[in-house]
């Protein structure tokens, strides 16, 4: 058996704080549940997202005196800084020395995808008006956890086509490697002339998860995030979880406006589209009920009808 999980933010940085100890201490604890896959005999695939790690570099690029890097080379930096932090606590997890492997992930995009046209996802710092203003890229009003309004930069997020080192990473697994890769989506790049060349854009890590997926054969794909299920009519008072759908159900609720587009829509698109194109399984659930969620006891399970 074998289990692609993709990480959401709340399995590397606690809530409560994002100091690099909070960030060890969340990771450890993520990777001992993650452990329990290992155990029951399964073959595990990591992937993971990087905002917070590349927004904080942005800032520091912001305020001190360093070189600015680009987009691309921030998140092939951050992929590495995370996937480090989680192959050394899954071998510790796991009492196998040196089995986790990183895989610095370049996720080709098309040039031509209208959504590098059309800037819809928020990274870096946040600004005000005036410093908004000021800066030489496109920004766009966000709400602050304080119900404020501020300014962050928005940059494109095209869909992955393909996973460059889609074949070193079925080789790994298939030797029974555990393996992180695809963090933040994979670094989108296009090839021009024969050539690669890193973009200034953000992939959705969902969709560079159901990738994974399927080049790995894998029998599960395991959304962990912040809720315990995919819900209906979600923070209302008569939300309702989801516990199964098929992936036709799961089209009608979406076509009904019901998924929120920056946060449940996108692993929702990406059930559909892997169980429809695989036969097999997913999961939506929290780090905290990985287990659970395996033995078909919580969560949200997507499969064929």
């Amino acid at each position: 058996m074998r289990t692609v999980v993709a990480l959401g933010g709340n399995a590397l940085l606690p809530p409560d704080g994002e100091t690099a100890d909070d960030q060890w201490r969340r990771v450890r604890e993520t990777a001992d549940r993650l452990a329990a896959l290992r155990e029951r005999g399964r073959s595990l695939v990591c992937t993971h997202g990087n905002g917070p790690q590349v927004g904080n570099r942005l800032l520091e690029q912001e305020h001190t005196d360093t070189p600015d890097f680009s987009l691309d080379v921030l998140g092939a930096e951050t992929q590495a800084q995370i996937g480090y932090q989680l192959q050394q606590a899954l071998d510790d997890a796991t009492d196998v020395t040196a089995n986790a492997v990183t895989v610095v992930t370049q996720t080709r995009v098309d040039p031509d995808d209208p959504r590098m046209d059309e800037p819809s996802k928020p990274v870096g710092p946040r600004y005000t008006a005036e410093e908004a203003a000021t800066k030489p890229f496109a920004t766009t009003e966000v709400e602050t956890e304080s119900g404020e309004t501020a300014y962050r930069r928005v940059v494109p997020s095209p869909k992955p086509i393909e996973i460059l080192e889609a074949d070193h990473i079925a080789a790994l697994v298939h030797e029974d490697t555990t393996v992180v890769c695809g963090g933040g989506g994979g670094v989108p790049v296009v090839e021009e002339n024969g050539e690669l060349r890193g973009v200034e854009a953000v992939v959705d890590k969902d969709y560079t998860s159901r990738l994974v997926a399927e080049r790995t054969d894998a029998d599960d794909l395991l959304f962990l995030t912040d809720v315990d299920y995919a819900y209906r009519n979600f923070g209302e008072p008569d939300e309702e979880p989801i516990e199964e759908a098929t992936p036709d159900e799961l089209r009608d609720l979406l076509d009904a406006g019901e998924f929120g587009e920056g946060s449940m829509r996108p692993k929702i698109e990406t059930c559909i589209e892997f169980v429809e194109g695989t036969g097999a399984h997913a999961i939506i659930t929290t780090p905290e009920n990985v287990e659970r969620a395996l033995d078909g006891e919580t969560g949200t399970h997507v499969h064929r009808g």
